[in-house]
């Protein structure tokens, strides 16, 4: 018997029938969307990171009194850099998948997938999403330790010199404060250094470097805005637009 008889007999046997194109349509509908998810995920995550690189004070790691590999890994967004890990895996092995995908070399798969991430994150995070989509998923999900909060457990250590609140009032050159744990303090800036980029006004969230000299009173040796650039940007253009 010929071998094509034989494929042919054994197809009656076994009864097997040809897959419809639906199921190979629809298996690369469901590879690219789980690609373009991966990617979009991932990118988020990465603008995230970009976004706690920035607002990471790394130059007081030298004046911090505890571990500062403590310090470090305390303010390290974890949650978003293996979350961003994931769905650059995840996006890969979509892309391997595919039609033509298992032709590339894993190092291109990749490369593909940080670079798509990495750009789109950037883009992200240029544009000012991911301060806003850090914020919502802290509110949104109980368990999640914001990069706010982070911060706050740094900057509210007076005993350490590191002090942080909103500005009540300020006179001469001393400033009414209230910290983020509703505690009134009373700062002394004369001779501290304030950068141009901070302004006194009340309302205005602030940290500050220096020591306590009393009760309720600091002295503060520097002064710098609570947020990042973003933050300074956005009050420029306000204060352009009151003038």
């Amino acid at each position: 018997m010929k071998r094509s008889k034989k494929i042919i007999e054994r197809i009656r046997q076994e009864e097997i029938r040809p897959i419809p194109k639906w199921v190979f349509t629809s298996k690369n509908v469901i590879i690219w969307l789980a690609f373009l998810l991966s990617i979009f995920i991932g990118s988020a995550a990465f603008s995230i990171v970009l976004f706690a690189i920035q607002q990471t004070d790394f130059d007081l790691i030298s004046h911090m009194s505890h571990s500062r590999l403590e310090w470090f890994l305390g303010l390290l967004p974890f949650f978003w850099i293996i979350t961003l890990v994931v769905f650059i895996v995840i996006s890969t092995f979509s892309m391997y998948h595919s039609k033509r995908g298992y032709k590339l070399p894993w190092s291109r798969l990749v490369g593909g997938s940080v670079a798509l991430s990495i750009l789109l994150g950037s883009l992200f995070f240029i544009g000012g999403g991911a301060g806003k989509l850090e914020k919502a998923f802290a509110i949104r999900v109980a368990l999640y330790e914001s990069l706010e909060h982070k911060k706050k457990k740094i900057w509210m250590s007076p005993e350490d010199g590191y002090l942080s609140g909103t500005i009540q009032s300020v006179q001469d050159s001393i400033i009414q404060l209230i910290d983020f744990d509703s505690r009134h303090w009373q700062v002394d800036f004369h001779d501290a250094f304030i950068p141009p980029v901070v302004y006194l006004e009340n309302g205005e969230a602030i940290k500050l470097i220096g020591n306590i000299n009393g009760e309720n009173s600091f002295k503060a040796e520097e002064v710098r805005p609570w947020g990042g650039p973003q933050h300074r940007n956005k009050r420029k253009g306000k204060r352009k637009k009151e003038e």
